[in-house]
């Protein structure tokens, strides 16, 4: 039943994650389209910067399950690395329940009232030219968040898989 649950929430990031890998291609391309028109044609939209600012932000944040799910987040190993596998699961367990877990939780429920006071107003970018919807960056915390909350359950779930392990 837990490599079930593993299973699933696994691919829920694993999916995730190639679709958001499509954001860094688009943000690359947009990037390069503005540099190009910034140093050939002298100026730019802020609409352009704006976006550039959006993706990068929509990119780290709904990326961060899947690289959470790779073992590339950031991560202090200077003892960590010489540990047995049982005790790296131990860490890992009580850094889930410790730390994970509960500020994904803090993260996810005052994100969500942060989206939705900026959606009732309509929030939108304070400069001219700038993108409408405002709000939809700020959601894309809360969504980030659900899904480093999931695949951190999934972490968790692996963790006690092995802790657990006769073998």
């Amino acid at each position: 039943m837990i490599q079930k649950a593993i299973t699933i929430l696994d691919t829920i990031g694993e999916y995730t994650g190639r679709i958001i890998s499509w954001v860094a291609a688009l943000l690359a391309l947009l990037i390069g389209i503005d540099v190009l028109i910034r140093y050939v044609f002298q100026f730019t939209f802020i609409w352009v910067i704006e976006s550039e600012i959006y993706l990068f932000s929509i990119l780290f944040l709904l990326g961060s399950g899947y690289t959470y799910k790779y073992g590339k987040h950031v991560r202090v190993d200077v003892f960590y690395a010489q540990l047995s596998v049982k005790a790296k699961a131990w860490i890992d367990a009580l850094g889930s329940l410790g730390l994970l877990i509960p500020w994904c939780y803090v993260v996810i429920v005052s994100s969500w009232y942060y989206g939705r006071s900026s959606w009732m107003i309509s929030e939108s970018s304070p400069q001219p030219g700038g993108l409408p919807a405002l709000y939809i960056l700020k959601f894309c915390i809360t969504l980030g968040f659900t899904l480093l909350l999931i695949q951190g359950i999934s972490q968790l779930l692996k963790s006690i898989h092995i802790i657990f392990d006769s073998k």
